[in-house]
């Protein structure tokens, strides 16, 4: 399945999480059952906004390119060509990491 194939609706955003570190600051290397969950990615689409219960319409803060911090459990994972990429909602996203 191709990046372009996906396109995020109402105000889901489609995150590629980064790599997790792989060595502590002190220099161990981790195996892969101690690495955590990465919290840091790449936002690769957005959807368009939504609606909120009076009507009126929620325009989409971040954009695609931008590297984000997001919930830790946040979004549903999906399958893209070889890779696990997550789609969460807009909310869920806590900062643009810069």
């Amino acid at each position: 399945m191709a990046t372009q194939s996906i396109k995020p609706l109402f105000d889901y955003v489609l995150i590629k999480p980064l790599d997790p570190e792989t060595k502590t600051a002190s220099g161990i290397l981790l195996p892969d059952s101690a690495k955590e969950k990465p919290q840091v990615g790449e936002i690769m689409a957005v959807g368009p906004g939504s609606v909120d219960e009076k009507g009126k319409a929620v325009a989409m803060v971040v954009t695609k390119g931008q590297k984000v911090l997001y919930k830790k459990w946040a979004g549903n994972e999906v399958k893209v060509g070889m890779q696990e990429w997550l789609l969460v909602e807009q909310k869920d996203v806590m900062a643009i990491v810069e």
